[in-house]
Order: structure tokens, then sequence, then C-alpha cells
């Protein structure tokens, strides 16, 4: 493993590459990456690329953002399998006609969607700046939220107001268990729960810090507590404990029964250390997006990108 890695580091700066992964890759590409991070972070980090070729350890709508973001540069991601249960809960055809039924509305859309999806979007967020985005909408607009109703549900919760929901949602983040989480928080009074807002409401309810991935590593790194249960994509706790080495971080339980009892994106996972080293040694698959897409998805993402800053 650690010959590949250093195969990897090697071929990196051969190809004058950069690696940008997100938080729920394996640990073994976290480590290897240039820049790992949140949706809303590798949004703003593909911006300031300087070189040729960028490998995205993510799934597709990721690296079909830094694509849209960067059209001269060759986006690459290690496995075109993947995808995003929340993005494929927003077909665009079906979307376009949703959005036709309800001309007058502002459409603000999650990162979490297809290119397609983006470029019939007014502005895009991310969960750390979703409440910022909406908030930046007249009062007398109505708003659209695509394509995570979870998430629309907690920011018209937060933000009071009224937002017509598409009806998606993530599987990885709807697969917590509530009676679990109830009996792990009974074995263990002195933790804390921070939770994802991609969770369902029920799950939001227990939590005590509620962020997105980048901003639960900044709440545990800043709380006084040492104990946290944490309810998004485990993925996250190889950062978090890197950053935290005194603190005890415990993954909120899945109703699946699978080998860690944690919730995991089967997507998320399908990138390997060995795909990364092939993608980056043939420079493939490549992602590319028409143009015309191209142009009307980067609007409503640059308005994102002005909007956070």
């Amino acid at each position: 493993m650690e010959n590949l890695k250093a195969k990897i580091v090697a071929l990196k700066k051969e190809k004058n590459a950069v690696i940008l992964a997100h938080y729920y890759q394996e640990p073994d590409i976290q480590d290897i990456a240039d820049y790992v991070g949140d949706s809303l972070g590798l949004s703003q980090e593909a911006t300031k690329v300087d070189a040729p070729i960028i490998l995205f350890a993510g799934v597709h709508f990721m690296a079909e953002t830094a694509k849209i973001l960067n059209p001269n540069k060759k986006v690459i991601l290690p496995d075109l399998k993947a995808g995003c249960s929340l993005a494929d809960s927003c077909p665009p055809d079906l979307f376009r006609a949703f959005k036709a039924q309800h001309p007058n509305h502002i459409v603000i859309t999650y990162v979490n969607c297809s290119a397609e999806i983006k470029a019939l979007s007014d502005i895009v967020c991310t969960s750390a700046n979703a409440l910022k985005i909406v908030a930046s909408v007249p009062k007398e607009t109505p708003i659209i939220f695509a394509p995570d109703k979870n998430l629309g549900k907690y920011i018209s919760q937060k933000t009071g107001r009224e937002l017509l929901l598409w009806d998606g949602s993530c599987v990885v983040h709807e697969a917590f268990s509530l009676d679990k989480l109830v009996e792990l928080y009974k074995q263990n009074p002195d933790a804390e729960i921070i939770a994802h807002p991609e969770s369902e409401t029920h799950i939001l309810k227990t939590a005590h810090y509620i962020g997105s991935t980048a901003g639960m590593i900044t709440y545990v790194k800043n709380s006084p507590n040492k104990k946290f249960i944490v309810a998004t994509e485990a993925g996250i706790l190889h950062k978090m404990q890197q950053e935290v080495p005194h603190k005890i971080l415990i993954p909120a339980p899945s109703e699946e029964d699978n080998t860690c009892a944690c919730s995991e994106c089967g997507y998320m996972k399908v990138n390997t250390l060995q795909k990364v080293y092939d993608c980056l040694l043939h420079e493939t698959p490549e992602i590319i997006v028409p143009e015309d897409i191209r142009e009307r998805a980067l609007v409503p993402i640059e308005r994102m990108l002005e909007l956070s800053n």
C-alpha cells in the first residue's frame, strides 16, 4: 500500500496533477490528496488549481463541478460508477417540468446534483452555506429547493421560509437508526451528537450540533467535550481523528447490518487507491460537460461562490 502511495505521489509530480478528495473517501486516498474537504471547500479549491490535470477523488457531480469551473483543464475521476443517490433522485427532464409548473420561483439547488440540474438553477448551495444562500433571496420571492428534502426541511425550519421541496434524499443519511442512536447515547451520556443536515428530522432533533462535514470537524476541534457520536458518512472520522487525536469519536449506527455498523456511501467507496493510480497513469475516465450546459451551470455556481466569500 505504501509503495502504491509513493507511485501515485511520483506520478502526480511527473504529470503536474492535483488530487482533490472528499472527506468520505477511504483514508489511504485522503492521505495522498493535495486537498481534502467538503463540497464547498472543494468547489473553492477547484477555482484555484493551476495544474493542467485535476484528479477528483469523490463522486461524479463533484468532478463535474470542477470541470464546470475549469473548462480548459483535464478533470478525471477514478471510477465513473462513483455516482450519488441524491443526484440520481432528481432526473433533469422531471425537474425541468416541475420548474415549469412554478415559473415565479427562484431555483436553489444543493450542489449534490448533476450539471444539467445546476444549469436549470438560479443559485447553487452546499450544506455549509445553504442558510446564507436562502437568506440572500428576498422574503417575498418564492423558492424551489432541490434535490434534498431533508436539508430543505432543516433550512425551512431554521430560516422560517416556506420552501417548495423536491422529493429527493441521500440513502446514507437516511440510513441512521434512531433506536440504535438513542441506545448508543444512553451508553455514552457524556458524548455530544453531531449530525449532517442531510439527515432526517428525527435524527437532527437529537443533535447537539448540526453542520456540514467541515463544520463538524471545526466544532469537534473547538468543543471542550471529549466524546462525540458522529451522524454522517463514516469516512469523515479519518480526518476528524487526525485533528483531535485525544478525543473519542463514535460513528452513529446505521439500520444496515454492515461490517462497521455505521453509515457508509457505497458510491464514495467505489474509488480505490489502485484506481487512483490507474486513472492518473492513463488520464481516464475524463469528465466531459457539454459547453452549453457548462456555461449555464457556471452562473449559479459563481453566484454561490460570490455569496460564500
